[in-house]
């Protein structure tokens, strides 16, 4: 007599439940509740086992009134990237890859993670970091004239005493070589093992762009969000993952990623609101699609050149 009625986003669930493993015996909204909750989250975990580049999870949000619920894709990653053999970020990787690896490799597959995928991971790269600079240091200017006069006008500072490494163009030239696309080698330059790894990526990132705006578990929405956690209000508006290595940026990383550190940052995937139960096997259905092209890309990364 104490139980209390089933809320909205468990109906909902509910009914996919029992679409996908319907069950004849009766049992009591406490049991229905964890049967529905037990049931959902093995098949969430069932789908997100393989991908470990990054920590996902999927949260259910209860609506109210005016808003029905939801279910949200967060990214509980935070930092860089490992990008394995394209980094090559330490002696060791040096010595084992230095004849294998060649930076023009190197430069395709950076160039493939880069353009592809912020469609599912809340990630930012080099071209997002120095928009922020520009903002954080320079009140948007983005060359080193206008840099200068910023810092001079607006931050007070002696145009003799100006730090040269920190203007644009210094950030700019202290980018690795694998960082610019125009290093890339076209796929058949490239060894079919690791031209085909790309091509798998371009083919799962195709079909994920393919569900259109509406991407199910995959559509990022920041206004949507908001309205149904107000924490996102006064947040960071940057991504808590990027693909800007520390090593050569740890400086800008860590004075761009300040705000997200002290409010929290954009860590979400994706939204997506529950009108009916088919929009919860719709939900699944993307949700496949995404980590699918998220395995792709960490097949990418794993890739070992010392086994050609």
């Amino acid at each position: 007599m104490f139980d209390v009625p089933l809320a909205a986003h468990h109906k909902l669930i509910g009914r996919w439940v029992e679409m996908i493993a319907p069950s004849d015996s009766p049992s009591t909204r406490h049991e229905a509740r964890a049967r529905i909750e037990r049931t959902f989250n093995d098949a969430v975990l069932d789908i997100l086992k393989p991908f470990d580049m990054a920590e996902l999870r999927a949260v259910v949000l209860q609506g109210d009134d005016t808003l029905p619920p939801a279910l949200v894709l967060i990214c509980d990653s935070l930092g860089q990237l490992d990008l394995g053999w394209i980094e090559k970020s330490n002696v060791l990787r040096e010595t084992l890859f230095a004849n294998v690896a060649p930076l023009s490799w190197r430069a395709a597959a950076y160039k493939e993670l880069v353009g592809t995928l912020n469609i599912a991971l809340p990630v930012f790269h080099f071209d997002d970091l120095l928009t922020e600079l520009s903002m954080y240091y320079w009140e948007g200017e983005e060359n080193d004239e206008g840099a200068r006069h910023a810092l001079v006008e607006w931050h007070g500072q002696d145009p003799e005493e100006i730090d040269e490494d920190m203007l644009p163009s210094a950030i700019r030239a202290r980018r690795p070589d694998w960082m610019l696309a125009e290093n890339a080698a076209p796929l058949k330059n490239m060894p079919p093992a690791l031209a085909n790894k790309i091509r798998a990526l371009r083919k799962a990132y195709a079909t994920l762009e393919a569900l259109g705006d509406d991407r199910g578990a995959w559509r990022f929405d920041i206004e949507l969000i908001r309205e149904y956690v107000d924490d996102y209000e006064d947040r960071s508006g940057l991504p808590p993952v990027t693909l800007v290595p520390f090593d050569q940026f740890q400086r800008e990383l860590d004075d761009v990623g300040r705000p997200g550190m002290e409010t929290g940052f954009m860590d979400v995937c994706g939204i997506c609101q529950l009108d009916d139960a088919e929009k919860v096997g719709a939900w699944f259905a993307s949700l496949r699609i995404g980590v699918a092209f998220l395995l792709a890309a960490q097949d990418l990364i794993d890739f070992d050149p010392a086994g050609l």
